[in-house]
């Protein structure tokens, strides 16, 4: 028998992560999350998925056209 797979609704992982649930469905419709799955009208979502931001922080950015 396989394992249960536990998952929370995709506004309530957005309230835990202090994110708008708007921005969470707009990624989960991006394909952002690994996890997050589609029932219906509702996005479900593992509560160990974690939120991944995807800019770039270290600096290294900065000034690329002068290099």
């Amino acid at each position: 028998m396989p394992d249960t797979i536990y998952a929370i609704p995709l506004v309530e992982y957005a309230k835990r992560h202090g994110k708008n649930p708007a921005t969470a469905r707009q990624r989960a419709a991006r394909g952002a999350f690994k996890t997050a799955v589609k029932i219906g009208r509702d996005w479900m979502i593992s509560p160990d998925e974690p939120w991944e931001d995807g800019r770039i922080k270290s600096g290294n950015y900065i000034d690329w056209r002068k290099k």
